[in-house]
């Protein structure tokens, strides 16, 4: 049965958000009449989403399917260091330019999260609507262009830091220094915990993956 869709989303940005938020995960086979199906529309636009996904390596041939990338180390490794960089400067950055409201609305989103913090998949996504929340706060349009693409590439990893035991916990302490930092309008500080937050969620997804 085909599922009602919002006519403002086209068909790239519904099969991007069912990557984002693991409906389909690294490995699975996308075939064109499933997701026409899916999302209510021909297969049109269906086939020109997937060949531009393709383009942007979030798809991968399999012969003559596509099914969604995945990232070895050393992709992984590189995502990262780009990602640290890039979310440390938007939490500078917010933390000269937010608004109060947006300050507010961060730190609310910390004492939201207590309440999740025993369920790895509703915190993982806070976790994304919080960072998402810090690159709109450093209101610099560039930035958040480019945070938006690192963040379609960290989809392509099959399992969150967050599932790790002990992890949620950690993440509420990191996500109210990086908050507290912000509220105090101290660039330095921001840009310092938020690079710290991602350190720190690299080496738990790492020894996530060497215990596998």
């Amino acid at each position: 049965m085909s599922q009602t869709t919002r006519p403002n989303k086209d068909a790239y940005t519904l099969i991007l958000e069912a990557i984002d938020v693991g409906v389909y995960k690294p490995g699975d086979r996308l075939v064109e009449s499933d997701l026409a199906e899916r999302f209510g529309m021909s297969r049109t636009p269906i086939r020109e989403a997937l060949q531009r996904l393709e383009t942007q390596s979030l798809l991968a041939r399999d012969g003559r399917s596509l099914i969604v990338n995945s990232l070895d180390h050393n992709q992984m490794a590189e995502l990262y260091v780009v990602r640290g960089e890039l979310e440390g400067l938007a939490a500078r950055l917010a933390a000269h330019h937010a608004t109060n409201e947006e300050v507010r609305v961060l730190q609310d989103m910390v004492e939201a999260d207590k309440a999740r913090v025993d369920d790895s998949s509703a915190l993982a996504r806070s976790n994304r609507r919080f960072h998402k929340q810090i690159h709109l706060a450093s209101h610099n349009r560039y930035l958040v262009q480019q945070l938006d693409l690192v963040h379609r590439s960290m989809a392509l990893m099959a399992t969150t830091s967050i599932a790790v035991e002990g992890r949620g916990e950690d993440t509420l302490v990191e996500h109210q220094a990086i908050v507290d930092a912000i509220t105090a309008r101290d660039g330095d500080a921001a840009d310092a915990a938020l690079r710290a937050h991602i350190s720190t969620a690299f080496v738990t997804r790492l020894k996530q993956e060497n215990s596998e």
